[in-house]
């Protein structure tokens, strides 16, 4: 059984996984903002293209980047993008990901799953892979039949899939069993909990103050952490909630609290009350350019998640005194709710039981907590790939 894991290939894991959706790294910003939400996916994938002009017409395509929502909203966060976003938007995709490290590698079909493991653990949140008709799952030395080209320079004439660490650790749930006593062991026995790089900011401070960390958290497929005075964890702010937002809550990020945020973004519309904060504090910083484009973009989305022409615009006869409570009023809302929503486990949590939880809740990454609530650590994907792969070394 061991050996025949050891020998699975990508291509056993790409099965049944769709083709990419692709932009072009000249694209806007704008583009790409009307991509996600067209096709209603988490992320693009951004190719670069060589010269299409020539005979074979592929132009050595390579994707270079992946970007989400959160990408973009972080970028109209910045303070020389936030008074002027539409301007921003206008930004080429470059002006992005240039920033951003390489999460992207390219990958073949015929590469070993400890090649894939390996490159996540590199860094690498997206595995490339092109996809391929095969007679054989295991057939690195037969021929590979090409499925039929995609109507898009952008894949060499190919249609290609992508596999992230959620995809390796389902695949290595199906057999973990050969990873047993392992797979049964406390977490904290591991050494899997990261104890020492927790993303953490105060219920009371500026949601502007974490967007540093959002991006680290971006990076390494994680969460920020908001917690009391006492240590202990609230709630929490995740690229994945930003994910299903709108470009408009920049303005939400910019005028509210981290503890106001959290409750902005949970799920379904914010309520009214915040909404009405985040106006009245736009007016009182003078960043009316800001609360003119978001009641434009909201009047022009019939759907938009965050800001309606009846909420948004609300009543202007609350009372400032009112303002003060909704504020304090949402906080403990918040408390009580995110308290039970961020996924969280014990020290003594076993890791397949962090493993199915995180594939349950279709998150990245657990909390982990004592009793009392006080915030441990995190543990991630990868850090379970860091164990399986030591597992796998030990199998060879």
């Amino acid at each position: 059984m061991a050996v025949r894991l050891l020998a699975h290939e990508v291509a056993d894991i790409c099965l049944g996984k769709p083709a990419l959706r692709p932009i072009s790294v000249s694209a806007s910003l704008a583009d790409a903002l009307s991509a996600l939400k067209r096709h209603g996916d988490c992320y693009i994938t951004v190719w670069s293209c060589g010269d299409h002009s020539s005979k074979s017409g592929s132009g050595d395509c390579r994707c270079v980047a992946k970007i989400c929502m959160a990408d973009v909203i972080l970028f109209l966060c910045r303070e020389e993008n936030f008074s002027q976003p539409a301007v921003a938007l206008q930004s080429p995709i470059s002006a992005l990901i240039s920033q951003l490290p390489v999460i992207v590698r390219h990958l073949e079909p015929y590469a070993s799953l400890i090649e894939a493991i390996d490159l996540l653990l590199e860094g690498a949140q997206n595995l490339v892979v092109p996809i391929q008709a095969r007679t054989s799952a295991n057939s690195r030395n037969k021929v590979v039949q090409e499925v039929p080209p995609y109507d898009c320079p952008l894949h060499n004439n190919l249609e290609y899939c992508w596999l992230a660490q959620e995809d390796v650790i389902r695949y290595l749930l199906d057999s973990i069993g050969l990873f047993s006593p392992t797979s049964i062991t406390p977490i904290n026995s591991l050494d899997a909990i990261d104890t020492a790089n927790i993303l953490a900011v105060h219920y009371d401070d500026p949601a502007l103050s974490a967007l540093p960390l959002l991006s680290q958290a971006i990076i390494h497929q994680s969460s920020i952490a908001i917690v009391d005075s006492d240590a202990k964890l609230i709630g929490e702010i995740s690229p994945l909630a930003l994910n299903c937002c709108d470009e408009t809550v920049t303005a939400a990020i910019v005028t509210l609290s981290a503890g106001e945020l959290m409750a902005y973004v949970d799920c379904g519309d914010p309520p009214e009350d915040l909404v009405q904060l985040v106006k009245d504090r736009l007016e009182e910083r003078n960043l009316g350019a800001l609360l003119e484009w978001v009641e434009e973009e909201s009047a022009m989305s019939s759907c938009s998640s965050f800001y309606s022409s009846s909420s948004f615009h609300s009543s202007s006869s609350d009372d400032d005194s009112s303002l003060g409570r909704s504020g304090k009023v949402a906080a403990n809302s918040a408390r009580q709710v995110r308290s039970s929503e961020a996924p969280v486990c014990y020290p003594r949590s076993s890791l397949v039981a962090v493993m199915i939880q995180a594939l349950s809740h279709r998150v990245p990454y657990i909390w982990v907590i004592k009793e009392d609530g006080s915030l441990v650590g995190i543990i991630t994907y990868a850090s379970m790939l860091k164990v399986f792969r030591d597992q796998l070394k030990s199998m060879c």
